[in-house]
């Protein structure tokens, strides 16, 4: 059962690969997935294992990483939708390395790209884009999730250098990466926020323990510890106090891609749950799918896939750097985090006992899938924001 061109049939194609050179990327990526991710992904998620070599590879061989970075400095040059499908591609085969994947391209590169000097481009970027340095980004800490201007995190300010002090919580791909995008306060009572740019390298700076996790066990993850590590002024990112900006703007493109991963998980359990009850199991000598509960999980949960599908699409073709999809990013993150756990609940559920084991990838993705209306902001804040943002509306 090829169920990606099933799936790709329901709607307008030019929604999903509006050129041919999103259609070419999303063929190579799917083509990766199934060949070089695929033979590992149950181990890696078994052994609590992340396959760094062929995470850097992804640089180094087939130029992924900086999908959203001009071409002129070494990158794509293409948009947030190159970025929705390659995470979807990526997720529908191990969503734990397309979220490290994520955190790498998407809250690290884009991010760096948009809030980085040309000088600061010069020294950095090269080595993020060809995967010689693994990134990540640093915003969480252990009093502060949701609330990001309740952070603790403080860099002092001195004349040619800034002095952190810190903790940074669930941190992804920190037991790996090479160099962090720090948000910090300069000063302790303010709302206001800084974005430094932190190597691994510096003196001060240490990781905890890789955290024991339910799902994304492919995904290292752990705590980033400060202690009056001393930043050069020439890592400030933009303007100091500025650091806001930065973080709203990407977290636009960061909740559609992370949406991406929610399709990428349904897209597969879906597949698994339809071939099992349409071809593989039969009950009372007939198929499983002709019984009316499981038609229901199958149908039901297909529509809902496609609906969240052309959401996420449709809004991730309207995300750039220059202009605010605040409520579209939300309500796709919504919508898609919801849909994929749902789905892949029912189509564990379709499989029985035999979905409850290890046999099936389907109680893995549910496992995974759990994450994704926490991480990026969690489901609760996404429907805070979209009412606010509904309000805004309303005003104007």
């Amino acid at each position: 059962m090829d169920f990606t061109c099933i799936a790709d049939t329901v709607a307008n194609p030019m929604l999903f690969d509006p050129s041919s050179e999103h259609a070419a990327l999303r063929a190579m990526v799917r083509s990766f997935a199934n060949q070089e991710l695929l033979p590992r992904a149950r181990e890696c998620d078994e052994m609590e294992q992340f396959n760094e070599q062929l995470f850097r590879s992804l640089g180094k061989n087939l130029n992924l990483f900086g999908i959203t970075v001009p071409s002129p400095y070494g990158g794509a040059g293409m948009d947030a939708l190159a970025s929705t499908l390659v995470v979807e591609e990526l997720s529908a085969v191990d969503p734990g390395f397309a979220l490290s994947y994520l955190a790498h391209e998407v809250l690290f590169v884009h991010n760096f790209f948009h809030s980085s000097s040309e000088e600061q481009r010069t020294r950095f970027l090269s080595r993020v884009l060809d995967g010689t340095w693994i990134a990540g980004i640093a915003l969480t800490e252990p009093g502060s999730g949701t609330d990001v201007l309740g952070m603790s995190t403080h860099a002092e300010p001195h004349a040619d250098h800034y002095i952190l002090n810190g903790v940074k919580q669930f941190i992804t791909n920190a037991p790996q990466a090479d160099v962090f995008f720090v948000y910090a306060k300069t000063e302790r009572t303010s709302k206001r926020i800084t974005a430094l740019l932190i190597t691994r390298d510096l003196k001060g700076v240490s990781i905890g323990k890789p955290e024991a996790k339910m799902g994304m066990r492919s995904s290292p993850t752990a705590q980033v510890v400060f202690e009056n590590v001393i930043v050069p002024r020439e890592n400030l990112l933009g303007e100091e106090g500025n650091g806001l900006v930065h973080m709203m703007r990407n977290l636009e493109i960061e909740r559609v891609t992370l949406a991406a991963q929610s399709l990428g998980i349904a897209r597969t359990c879906l597949a698994n749950g339809a071939r099992y009850a349409i071809q593989d199991r039969k009950q009372f000598g007939q198929p499983l799918s002709v019984f009316g509960q499981i038609q229901r999980m199958l149908a039901e949960g297909f529509a809902e896939y496609q609906a969240a599908r052309a959401l996420v699409y449709s809004v991730a073709s309207q995300i750039s750097p220059n202009q605010r999809r605040s409520l579209g990013a939300a309500s796709a993150k919504l919508v898609a985090s919801r849909m994929a756990e749902k789905v892949a609940r029912e189509m564990l559920q379709i499989l029985g006992g035999y979905g409850y084991t290890r046999e099936y990838p389907v109680e893995r993705f549910l496992r995974d899938s759990i994450l994704l209306s926490i991480g990026g902001g969690t489901n609760e804040a996404m429907q805070k924001n979209i009412t606010r943002d509904l309000a805004i509306c309303l005003k104007d």
